[in-house]
């Protein structure tokens, strides 16, 4: 009925079987951002927002999401992750969030990924709402992923 692989052959949802695989080195990177006003950003980026470190807040919320994806996507795996790596860049208008989950396992670590520069930006969003309300989450997307029976893949430019 589907090539979804989360759809068995009469449309039911279910958990991919993954019995039969092998465990190959696997790894993904998604990113986001998070656009605010120019006196928000600088509160946040000199470390004045009125509820203390954002980064490091951001980095933990990251990375215990991105450990508990399989809690809040119904379908997901639950996967020992070996390394989420969290990084922020400060742009112009935004803080764009990059997060890194690897391990080696019979499936993807792209949810993870996902996850955690989602959470990263929701994170930074709570840190920084007394300063500027209208802030947008953007862009949420994933870059790359490796391992696997479809190997490397990389997000168009």
């Amino acid at each position: 009925m589907s090539q979804l692989t989360h759809l068995d052959g009469s449309g039911t949802a279910r958990m991919v079987d993954v019995e039969s695989k092998g465990a190959t080195a696997r790894s993904a990177t998604a990113e986001g951002r998070i656009r605010m006003g120019t006196d928000a950003l600088a509160a946040l980026v000199a470390g004045d927002g009125p509820k203390g470190d954002v980064f490091g807040t951001a980095r933990i919320a990251a990375i215990m999401a991105a450990k508990r994806t399989a809690e809040l996507i119904p379908l997901c795996h639950s996967l020992n992750l070996e390394s989420i790596a969290i990084e922020f860049a400060i742009e112009d208008d935004a803080i764009r969030v990059t997060a890194l989950a690897s391990l080696e396992g019979k499936t993807g670590v792209e949810m993870e990924a996902m996850t955690a520069a989602s959470v990263a930006l929701l994170t930074l969003y709570d840190m920084g709402k007394a300063l500027d309300k209208a802030m947008v989450i953007d862009n949420v997307r994933l870059l790359a992923k490796t391992g696997g029976k479809s190997g490397e893949w990389h997000a168009p430019d």
